[in-house]
């Protein structure tokens, strides 16, 4: 008995090595025209270049942020999808108008103009004079040790982690909601990108206005206020602001790939950028890849298995409204269950590897993937991580338990520290690393489509708050009124 057990697995083992071996070969070979097809006739360069340079920053609800959905509405048409659609939502948006920030000595009238920008979903207007506190890194032990201090003061923090290793830094808008609830009146955040870098980005951990003025100021001007405190005291902000808010209209652009079961793989970027640049970088090159990744598979009449949307999506930056709303239409309709993954791309630059967002039970596949593509380039490092995050457009799928990948790769410190920044522009991006991007990202997305099978299955509720609470979510999605466990 025992032995006929053993021959049984021993059996089965092997008709699960011959069936990857089989599969794995098939995907080499895939993955050799995808390699041809891009290296010789990839568009991703010119057509961000030229969206650049034509349509300027892609704000969500203004005008050039319509110019961008119908840029690449009217770019894969041209790649012969005949399944493109606009996907219209209506939200609350913010735009900015002008902001001042002038510092007081208490001790005297020597004030100074510090250059500043403020932080999206800031007040529509606003006149504040308080004196600042500086919390540091702005984590919630630093606010709740100066907890007395800060009510009905300006906090001053810190975007970055300054002094630390061992902990886990907070978005921009959860410090901001930690300063509202600890009372502040005003929060001042210094970038931590060297020099006079200016950067924005929101404030709102859910896309509403925020009751306080939030504002941004470069490192330089950081050091120099907190060297000033130290020399003369406390120093009193002045900070004036006026800001729209509005009804805006935008549309996420979806172009769908029919395949052959009604199984669904999605891979999408933010075609939204801000507005202090031309958001080559954030997030340019990844929701060009996108439209290059689209372009790839028309070109090669790839038929997959799984059908394949390709999806840009807007207003990330303003809070995730275009993904959301597309979740929301996927509940509504009840499509949200043949979603079996969604890979997202922001700001994904020459990819190393893959991070499967803290599904182990994705690491085999992932592994093999890569393993193929070192088949067909052998310098692929074939890294794998495994660690979850928030604030893109993959969060309101993970949190509908839907399985979602990206690709870890690497971007130039003199390229990151322009991130939301007045210098996010088209030099930064590096054509070569731009293609491999499109190049690996395609392989991925071949094999999550035509895989015979994909260990990943959607998390039931439960299965989905245990899961965030094992990556460290929780206190993200509190502070940011996304936690319904």
């Amino acid at each position: 008995m025992k032995k006929r057990l053993l021959a049984a697995v021993a059996g089965s083992l092997c008709v699960v090595l011959v069936s990857f071996r089989t599969e794995d070969s098939e995907w080499e070979k895939a993955f050799s025209r995808i390699d041809t097809e891009v290296r010789k006739n990839s568009k991703a360069y010119h057509t961000l270049e030229e969206a650049t340079s034509r349509i300027g920053h892609r704000l969500t609800g203004s005008n050039n942020g319509r110019k961008a959905e119908e840029y690449a509405y009217n770019l894969l048409k041209s790649y012969g999808f005949s399944d493109v659609k606009y996907q219209p939502f209506e939200v609350v948006s913010w735009m900015r108008d002008t902001v001042t920030l002038s510092i007081v000595p208490k001790s005297s009238d020597n004030f100074r103009d510090v250059a500043v920008v403020a932080l999206a979903h800031s007040p529509v207007e606003a006149s504040l004079h308080g004196e600042i506190v500086d919390v540091g890194n702005g984590l919630e032990e630093d606010f709740e040790t100066l907890k007395t201090k800060v009510k009905g003061k300006v906090a001053l923090a810190n975007i970055g982690l300054v002094g630390v290793t061992d902990k886990k830094n907070l978005h921009r808008s959860e410090k901001t909601a930690l300063a509202i609830k600890y009372g502040a009146k005003g929060i001042i955040m210094v970038n931590q990108a060297p020099g006079k870098i200016l950067l924005t980005g929101t404030a709102s951990v859910t896309g509403e206005l925020i009751p306080i003025p939030a504002v941004s100021i470069s490192n330089d001007s950081g050091r120099e206020l907190r060297a000033w405190m130290q020399e003369e005291g406390p120093l009193q902000a002045n900070i004036d602001m006026r800001n729209f808010s509005k009804t805006i209209k935008a549309r996420n652009v979806v172009a769908t790939l029919k395949g052959k079961s009604n199984e669904k793989v999605i891979i999408g970027g933010h075609l939204d950028s801000w507005d202090l640049s031309t958001g080559a970088i954030d997030n340019g090159i990844g929701s060009f890849a996108v439209l290059d990744i689209a372009r790839t598979f028309k070109a090669l009449k790839i038929k997959p298995d799984r059908t394949i949307q390709f999806v840009m999506f807007m207003g990330e930056e303003q809070g995730l409204l275009g993904s959301k709303h597309f979740v929301r239409e996927l509940n509504r309709t009840g499509e949200t269950a043949k979603v079996r993954y969604m890979m997202n791309l922001d700001m994904t630059n020459d990819p190393k590897g893959v991070n499967a967002f803290g599904r182990d039970d994705m690491s085999e596949f992932f592994q093999r993937v890569g393993t193929a593509i070192t088949k067909v380039n052998e310098d692929y490092p074939n890294q794998y991580l495994n660690r979850a995050g928030l604030h893109s457009d993959h969060q309101p799928f993970m949190l509908e338990g839907i399985p979602v990948a990206g690709l870890s790769g690497t971007l130039s410190p003199s390229v990151l520290q322009c991130y939301h920044a007045d210098c996010d522009s088209f030099d930064l991006v590096d054509k070569q690393q731009l293609e491999n991007t499109v190049r690996y990202a395609s392989m991925y997305l071949y094999a999550l489509a035509n895989a015979n099978s994909l260990p990943a299955k959607r998390l039931n509720t439960q299965e989905t708050r245990d899961y965030l609470i094992t990556q460290g979510l929780k206190q993200e999605l509190v502070l940011g009124q996304e936690w319904r466990w």
